[in-house]
């Protein structure tokens, strides 16, 4: 499987079959991160963890608390595509890990506005 990093000035080829998304909520500053399974013609959200609550970090019924953070399992259909949107509030970003690899993705530096994910043909 391989995932692509599309911007408006580039598309990235990663050759990886899972990754976990992370960023940092915009007002309560706490981590959260996703982890997702490229498939052949989508992207499916696996696992979605939160280490605390607060305004917009509502989780669903079924969430479960490890002692360090809240996790379930993303109640979304199959995605062809995921895009994440700039914000002035969250300079930052968001970070991409496949194993021990990292990148961060719509930060203040990156020229486009959006930056979609998709499975790569």
């Amino acid at each position: 499987m391989s995932l692509c990093i599309v911007t408006a000035a580039k598309t990235v080829k990663l050759a990886i079959a899972a990754f976990t998304l992370s960023w940092t909520h915009s007002v309560e500053k706490t981590p959260w991160e996703e982890d997702w399974i490229v498939t052949p013609d989508s992207l499916v959200a696996v696992e979605a963890r939160i280490t605390s609550l607060g305004a917009g970090m509502e989780m669903p019924d079924h969430a479960i608390f490890d002692g360090h953070s809240w996790r379930w399992k993303p109640r979304l259909p199959p995605l062809p595509r995921l895009d994440l949107r700039k914000s002035d509030v969250i300079s930052e970003g968001w970070k991409l890990c496949a194993g021990a690899e990292c990148r961060f993705l719509g930060g203040h530096e990156e020229p486009s506005d959006i930056v979609s994910l998709q499975p790569c043909e």
